[in-house]
């Protein structure tokens, strides 16, 4: 049994000793210059864990130059193929550091058939944007925020070979938005803007947040350059429109009756329309816009929500109506009660289906709670029991 176990012993000593003799720096060089860029990884990653090896450039310089080519390969079939799946989501990152480390111990490092730490930082910032976003999708926004600053820095060392027209600026302005940190997050929206950004998405969201932060000052030229990098998109001329209604309602009127066609075939341009003329509290025109988004996008809890909304307005109005012409005009009266109660029913139906995506939402369930009141509805006393378990919460 002893011998046995001393067997075992010797085999894991052994094994141990054989894996730290594969770990070294030349091993890994040769694997990258076979094209074995996975194996390289591995023997590569045990030389920078080696007191032995990481404290040479060179070693730092094969890591860097590993990891930006297999990254890159990863990015090629992720390019190819929408459903790949990438296995080393970090190598960017990791070939960044690299490089910096690289250039820290030594500035003049290189190898044949290599890159250079400053060639590799400058050309890496399309992949570290690629890891940067898919950190964004995961809600892990601290290693977004972190990734894209590498990202930032690579795009600006020198000036790009393929420019991306501010969106890297744009992802980490949105970083910086989701963090909380508005005044970095516009500084990179300007950013994006000066580097001829054509995102639709980074003038609406500049605009909102200089409209948050009192800076509205600026509002009117980002507005036109918005218009001439995103001449078709139709949120930049709903955010006009919104705009204006604050500070020149005159202004938005001209605006809103001048809208070009293009905006009134995207459902997200109609609902925001929708929301411009809810806040004129002209709600036949809000249910008309929102009719036809919803035919566009069926199922979307925003617009099924608002429509459900000025569906209920309007029974208001006319229910108003019919009261105060009934006693003096009793048949125009009960036509319009009949009205008012189908705008009524039209509403329960909307607010049942938006209880689909958020069935504990009390602000829908109270405002059902007083359609089935009106209704003297059954489903009364089942929606006030659930209101009030909610409560007790």
């Amino acid at each position: 049994m002893k011998r046995s176990i001393l067997f075992l012993l010797c085999a894991f000593f052994a094994g141990g000793l054989f894996a730290q003799q594969k770990a070294n720096p030349n091993k890994a060089y040769n694997l990258y210059y076979e094209k074995e860029l996975e194996q390289a990884k591995e023997v590569i990653d045990q030389c920078v864990e080696d007191p032995k090896h990481n404290v040479k450039a060179s070693t730092w310089l094969y890591k860097g130059n590993i990891d930006y080519y297999l990254a890159s390969k990863e990015y090629d079939e992720k390019q190819k193929n929408d459903a790949y799946v990438i296995k080393y989501l970090s190598a960017p990152t990791e070939a960044f550091d690299a490089f910096r480390k690289a250039e820290e111990l030594k500035s003049n490092v290189e190898a044949f058939d290599m890159l250079t730490p400053a060639e590799g930082i400058s050309r890496l910032y399309p992949l570290l944007l690629v890891e940067g976003v898919e950190y964004l999708i995961a809600n892990q926004t601290d290693k977004a925020k972190n990734t894209l600053e590498k990202a930032i820095y690579s795009y600006e060392i020198k000036p790009p070979q393929h420019p991306f027209k501010g969106e890297i600026y744009y992802y980490y302005a949105y970083t910086m938005e989701l963090i909380g940190d508005k005044e970095m997050a516009i500084g990179n929206y300007e950013k994006a803007v000066m580097d001829q950004s054509e995102n639709a998405n980074v003038y609406v969201r500049l605009i909102e947040l200089l409209k948050e932060t009192g800076q509205t000052n600026k509002i009117g030229s980002i507005l036109a350059k918005a218009k001439e990098m995103a001449p078709n998109n139709p949120n930049v001329y709903v955010t006009e429109v919104d705009y204006y209604w604050q500070v020149d309602q005159n202004k938005a009127e001209q605006l809103l009756k001048s809208l070009p066609g293009f905006v009134f075939t995207n459902s997200d341009a109609l609902a925001n329309v929708a929301n411009i003329y809810i806040k004129k509290e002209d709600y036949d025109k809000a249910e008309e816009l929102l009719n036809k988004a919803d035919r566009i996008s069926p199922n979307n809890f925003v617009i099924i929500y608002n429509l459900g909304y000025c569906k209920l307005k309007i029974y208001d109005k006319i229910f108003s109506q019919a009261n105060d012409i009934y006693l003096t005009q009793k048949e125009e009266g009960e036509k319009l009660y009949a009205l008012a109660n189908k705008y009524l029913n039209e509403a329960q139906v909307l607010f049942e289906q938006t209880l689909q995506f958020t069935p504990d939402d009390l602000a829908i369930l109270k405002q059902l709670r007083e359609i089935y009141f009106k209704n003297e509805s059954p489903k009364y006393d089942e929606i006030n029991k659930k209101i009030e378990q909610l409560e007790k919460q």
